[in-house]
C-alpha cells in the first residue's frame, strides 16, 4: 500500500491479499501442469520467478494492512533487559516510536469517521468471553474447565486485553510504517526535562530507563523519591554495582540501614544555613515577620556555632534556638580567648558573686548568674561584635516575647529533631562506633557517586518535604560553588575534569521537593553541569508546591524538554499543546445529484452524476483529549520542537540486592504498597 496519495485508505479489506492467493495459485499450476494453459517448461519457468515477486510483494501489502488493523486493538508486547538499555555518550534512549506529523492525525480522524469502533472496540465474542468469565469465577469447576479463556496465547481468540486502558489506535497509527529508536540529544539535557503523568501510567518506570543511562555513562546521578518505590531504589542501586559505581543510599524510614547527610552543614555563606532552615516555615500574610525573625535568630546561632568549632545540624540549632543562653555563654568565653581578654575568669567569677537578683533588670530576674556576669563584663568593656549584640538581644529579651517571635521555627526544628530522623539528619562526625556512612553534595560530585535519597512523604510528608527541600538547596549551593571555582579548587586535578562534570538529578513527585531555591537551581545550575529531570502529575501539583502560581509558571519555563504521559487535566496536556501548530487533513466526500430533462425536443431524458470531492480542514496537531486518552507506558515527547510519540520500554532486572537493602525493598512494598501500585506493569501481559 503506497501512502504517497492524499488519501489513504488502511482501514478497507486487505484485497492485496486476494493477488497473493492468485499468483500462488497460478505458479502451483505452473509448476505441476503448464500445459494446461499451453505454456512450455521454458516460459513457465521464467512465469513462475514473475508470480513468486509478484504474490511476495502482494502478501507483504496485505499482512501489512492486517497488522495495522490488529494493532489498533492490542499493541505488541515491550519489554527490555536492563543490560540491553542502549547508552550513549551523545544521545538519550527514551524508547520506540516515531515522529508525530500530519499523517497521524489523518489515520486518527479517519478511524473516527469511517466505522473505526469495529477495529478499536473488542468483538462481540471477546465481550462474551468476558462476561461469561465473570459468572463462573466463583465456580472453582468451571473456572478450572474454561480457564483457556484468559489464556494468553496468539491461538486464544478472545485473550484477555492488557490493562493498560486508553486508547491503543493513538500509537497504533504510527505502527504502519515500523517503530525505531527515539532519542534525546544530551546536549538537550542541560535545558532539563518535565515528565508530568498521571500515578500509576508510567513515570517511575520511564525514570528506571533515564537513571539507569545516567548511571552507565558516568554522571554523577542523585535520584529523590518522595514516596519510596522499591523497584525504584532496586533498579537504581543495580545499576550502580553494574556500573562499578559507589551508591549511597538514604532513607528516613530505615535510619538502621541508611546513610546519612547533614542538609545544612555544607555551605559557601554562612546565611544559607539560616534559608535552608526556614525555607518551609509559612511566610505568607502575618506569619511573614515571625518568619524573617526566626532567620535571623537562626542565622546568629549559626554564625555562634561557626565560632566556637561545631558544626551546624538541624539538633543543636533545635536546641539553640529554645534558649540561647549557654550558646551565648560560650560564644562569650571563646571570644574573650581569643581576643585575649586579661583575667577574664576571674573577673567573671568575681561579678558572679556579687550580683543581687533584686537589683537587676527584671526581664533578666532569674536568670543564670554566670551569663549575668558575663553581660556586666561585656558592658564594662564595651565589646563591638554583631554576633555577640546578637546572642545579647536575645537573651535581654523577655521569655514570652521570644518563644512568640520564633513560634513558626520550633515545630519545624521539633519534627526534624524527633526520633531517629535526627540520626541522619543530624549525624555525630565524632562517633566512631556508628558505622553508617556519612555523605555530602561535594564529595558525591568528587567521587562521581550515585545517590538514592528516600523521603517516606507519605508517612510524614512534612519532615520529608523539608528534608528534601534543604538538599535542594544545599545542591543549589553547591553548584554555585562548582561554578565559580571548579569542583576540586585548591586541589591538583586537571582543568577538564572539573570542564566535564555532569550531575544528573532525578525528582520523583517533583512538588514534595520544590522551594524556593529550585527556581535558582534550574534558572543557572546549568553552567554547573545540572541535568535535572523532574517527575509530577499534574502542573497545578507544582502551583501547590511552591504557594505562588507566578513563581510555579517560572519553574515550569525552565523544562526545555516535555515527556507527557496520560494526565487528567487540560492545565497539563496544554504545556504541549499550547506549542504546537495545526495541520491540514483531508475528508473524502461523496456526491450524487440526479435530475430529468424538461426539454420535449432532446432525447436526454435523465442525467445523473457520481463524485468523490476532497475537502479540508484545520485541526491541531495533537489535541489535550489524545494526551489524556493514552494507554498507560506511553508517552508524547517534545524536544528540539518536534514532537514524537513513544512506548516506554519495561526494564526486566535480575539480580537481587545485598540482604540488608533487600529486606529494606521488600518492607517498602509491603509499607508502600508497591506490590499494587503499578500491576499493568508487573503483569506481562501489559503490553501483548
Amino acid at each position: 500500500m503506497s501512502t504517497k496519495y492524499q488519501i489513504e485508505a488502511l482501514l478497507r479489506p486487505a484485497v492485496e491479499m486476494y493477488t497473493g492467493f492468485a499468483a500462488l495459485f497460478l505458479i502451483i499450476l505452473l509448476m505441476y501442469a503448464p500445459g494446461i494453459i499451453f505454456m512450455t517448461p521454458t516460459v513457465a519457468n521464467y512465469s513462475i520467478g514473475i508470480f513468486s515477486l509478484v504474490a511476495v510483494v502482494r502478501f507483504y501489502q496485505g499482512l501489512r494492512i492486517m497488522k495495522y488493523k490488529r494493532n489498533l486493538k492490542r499493541l505488541p508486547m515491550y519489554r527490555i533487559k536492563s543490560k540491553d538499555i542502549p547508552v550513549s555518550k551523545r544521545v538519550l534512549f527514551l524508547g520506540k516510536g516515531f515522529e508525530w506529523d500530519q499523517k497521524h492525525v489523518q489515520r486518527l480522524r479517519d478511524i473516527s469517521l469511517y466505522g473505526g469502533k469495529k477495529y478499536t472496540r473488542p468483538s462481540w465474542l471477546y465481550r462474551l468471553a468476558r462476561s461469561f468469565e465473570l459468572k463462573i469465577e466463583d465456580t472453582v469447576l468451571l473456572s478450572k474447565l474454561f480457564y483457556f479463556l484468559s489464556a494468553d496465547s496468539i491461538f486464544n481468540p478472545v485473550r484477555p486485553l492488557p490493562s493498560v486502558g486508553g486508547h491503543p489506535e493513538t500509537h497504533a497509527v504510527g505502527m504502519y510504517e515500523g517503530e525505531h529508536n527515539i532519542y534525546m540529544a544530551l546536549s538537550e539535557r542541560v535545558g532539563h526535562t518535565l515528565v508530568p503523568g498521571a500515578t500509576r501510567n508510567g513515570k517511575t518506570r520511564l525514570a528506571e530507563i533515564l537513571i539507569h543511562q545516567d548511571i552507565m555513562r558516568g554522571d554523577t546521578v542523585v535520584v529523590f523519591d518522595p514516596k519510596g518505590d522499591a523497584d525504584l531504589m532496586r533498579s537504581t542501586y543495580l545499576s550502580a554495582k553494574e556500573a562499578g559505581r559507589k551508591c549511597y543510599i538514604f532513607h528516613l524510614a530505615y535510619p538502621d540501614i541508611s546513610a546519612r547527610y547533614n542538609p545544612i552543614g555544607q555551605f559557601s555563606k554562612i546565611t544559607e544555613v539560616s534559608g535552608r532552615v526556614t525555607d518551609r516555615a509559612a511566610g505568607e500574610g502575618s506569619s511573614a515577620a515571625f518568619k524573617m525573625f526566626g532567620w535571623r535568630y537562626i542565622n546568629i546561632i549559626a554564625q555562634a556555632l561557626i565560632y566556637i568549632g561545631e558544626i551546624p545540624d538541624y539538633r543543636n540549632i533545635n536546641r539553640h534556638i529554645l534558649s540561647m543562653d549557654n550558646l551565648y555563654v560560650q560564644y562569650a568565653l571563646k571570644y574573650f580567648k581569643v581576643n585575649k581578654v586579661d583575667d577574664y575568669e576571674n573577673i567573671i567569677d568575681e561579678i558572679e558573686k556579687s550580683i543581687d537578683q533584686k537589683k537587676i533588670n527584671p526581664t533578666l530576674r532569674g536568670r543564670d548568674k554566670r551569663a549575668l556576669a558575663i553581660l556586666q563584663l561585656i558592658e564594662k568593656l564595651n565589646i563591638q561584635d554583631t554576633i555577640l549584640e546578637g546572642l545579647l538581644s536575645a537573651f535581654k529579651s523577655e521569655k514570652q516575647y521570644y518563644d512568640k517571635i520564633v513560634s513558626n521555627m520550633a515545630p519545624l526544628l521539633e519534627q526534624l529533631t524527633t526520633g531517629r530522623t535526627a540520626e541522619l539528619l543530624s549525624p555525630d562526625y565524632f562517633d566512631t562506633d556508628d558505622t553508617r556512612e556519612i555523605f555530602d553534595w561535594k564529595s558525591v560530585m568528587q567521587q562521581n557517586a550515585v545517590v538514592y535519597v528516600g523521603l517516606d512523604c507519605l508517612t510524614d510528608s512534612t519532615v520529608g518535604g523539608a528534608a528534601g527541600a534543604s538538599m535542594f538547596a544545599d545542591l543549589t549551593s553547591t553548584f554555585g560553588y562548582v561554578y565559580k571555582h571548579g569542583l576540586d579548587y585548591g586541589q591538583e586535578v586537571s582543568d577538564k575534569k572539573r570542564d566535564e562534570l555532569k550531575v544528573s538529578i532525578h525528582g520523583d513527585e517533583f512538588a514534595e521537593l520544590i522551594g524556593p531555591s529550585t527556581v535558582t537551581m534550574l534558572n543557572k545550575a546549568g553552567g554547573a553541569g545540572l541535568q535535572f529531570t523532574a517527575y509530577t502529575q499534574t502542573g497545578a501539583d507544582i502551583v501547590v508546591g511552591m504557594d505562588n502560581k507566578d513563581r510555579a509558571a517560572q519553574i515550569t519555563g525552565n523544562f526545555n524538554n516535555i515527556i507527557m504521559l496520560r494526565v487528567k487535566s487540560k492545565e497539563t496536556s496544554q504545556l504541549i499543546t499550547d506549542q504546537l501548530p495545526d495541520v491540514q487533513v483531508s475528508q473524502l466526500m461523496t456526491v450524487t445529484t440526479a435530475r430529468d430533462n424538461s426539454n420535449i425536443d432532446n432525447n436526454v431524458h435523465y442525467e445523473s452524476t457520481n463524485e468523490d470531492r476532497i475537502s479540508t480542514e484545520t485541526v491541531p496537531l495533537l489535541t489535550d483529549a489524545q494526551i489524556m486518552g493514552l494507554p498507560k507506558g506511553q508517552a508524547y515527547v517534545y524536544t528540539e520542537g518536534r514532537l514524537s510519540k513513544i512506548r516506554i520500554p519495561m526494564a526486566v532486572a535480575n539480580e537481587e540486592l545485598p540482604n540488608t537493602l533487600e529486606m529494606m525493598a521488600k518492607e517498602m512494598e509491603r509499607n508502600y504498597g508497591n506490590n499494587h501500585s503499578e500491576d499493568w506493569y508487573n503483569n506481562n501481559k501489559w503490553g501483548a
